[in-house]
C-alpha cells in the first residue's frame, strides 16, 4: 500500500468515525448537503450518479441532483435537464470566482465543489467543513398536519445572521435508457433529479417558523428544505442548515 493511499484511506475513516459521533448528538439533522450537477449526455458522468444512488439512499445526507442543459447538443436531451439548473450552476461558478463549469460537479454545504465521482473528496471534504465549523450548524425541523408542512429553524450560531428559506423539488427515482449521444444504449436509473426550486422565507439569524400548505407540496415528488445564505449579488451561498420534507422511494 502507498503512503498516499494510506492518508486517503485514513481520510475516509475519519470522515466515518466524526459523522458517526455527530449523527448521535444530532439524530434528527443532516451531516450536509449534496448537490451534483449531471447530464445524461456527460459520458463522465455515470460514474457520479451511481455514487449519487448511494448518498442519497443515506438518512444523514441531503443530496440533490441537478441535470443541466448544455450538453443536449451532443445528440441526446437529458430529459431531466431544465434550464433552472444550469443557472444555478452557473451562479455557484460566479460564487466559487470560478472560470468555467463542468460536469459532474458536486457541491458541498454551498461551500465548496469537487469532483461528483470522487468519493474520497466528497467524504473528507463533509468531514473537513463539520470540524471547521463550516457544517450544518442551523437546526431545521419539519412536522407534518393533515393541512400543514411546519418547519422549524434553530438561531444562528456563528457569523452568518441572515439566509433564505428554500424549497427543493426533485422526481422519484428514474430508469432512463438513453437512446443517442455519449451514453448510447445505457440504461441509467437518476435520483432526486430537481424540478424546481422555490423561495420560501427569509430567515434572520433567530429561531423560526413556516407554516406552508401540505397539499402544495404533496403535488410534488420529493422535497428539500435548505437554509442558505446569499452574498450581497445574490448568489447562492453557505448552507447553514437543512432537511428533508418528502423523500418518495423507488
Amino acid at each position: 500500500m502507498s503512503f498516499g493511499t494510506f492518508l486517503k484511506l485514513a481520510a475516509a475513516f475519519s470522515f466515518i468515525a466524526t459523522s458517526s459521533a455527530w449523527a448521535q448528538e444530532n439524530k434528527d439533522q443532516p451531516i450536509g448537503v449534496i448537490e451534483l450537477f449531471t447530464s445524461q449526455g456527460c459520458s463522465s458522468c455515470p460514474p457520479a450518479d451511481s455514487l449519487f444512488e448511494e448518498l442519497a439512499a443515506k438518512d444523514n445526507l441531503v443530496a440533490l441532483a441537478y441535470h443541466v442543459d448544455y450538453w443536449n447538443y451532443l445528440g441526446w436531451r437529458d430529459t431531466l435537464s431544465t434550464p433552472a439548473s444550469t443557472t444555478r450552476q452557473y451562479d455557484y461558478m460566479r460564487s466559487f470566482d470560478s472560470r468555467s463549469v463542468y460536469t459532474p460537479q458536486a457541491v458541498l454545504n454551498g461551500r465548496k465543489h469537487v469532483n461528483g465521482a470522487d468519493r474520497i473528496a466528497i467524504n473528507t471534504s463533509i468531514d473537513e467543513m463539520q470540524r471547521e465549523g463550516k457544517g450544518l450548524s442551523v437546526s431545521v425541523k419539519v412536522s407534518k398536519t393533515k393541512d400543514t408542512i411546519t418547519i422549524e429553524t434553530g438561531a444562528a450560531t456563528g457569523k452568518e445572521k441572515q439566509a433564505q428559506l428554500v424549497l427543493v423539488y426533485f422526481n422519484p427515482p428514474q430508469p432512463i435508457t438513453v437512446d443517442r449521444g455519449e451514453n448510447k444504449g445505457k440504461t441509467l436509473t437518476y435520483w432526486n433529479a430537481v424540478s424546481d426550486v422555490q423561495a420560501a422565507g427569509m430567515w434572520y439569524g433567530k429561531a423560526a417558523r413556516f407554516d406552508l400548505p401540505a397539499r402544495e407540496i404533496a403535488k410534488k415528488g420529493g422535497c428539500a428544505v435548505l437554509l442558505q445564505a446569499t452574498d450581497e449579488n445574490g448568489l447562492p451561498g453557505a448552507i447553514l442548515g437543512a432537511a428533508m420534507v418528502r423523500k418518495p422511494s423507488i
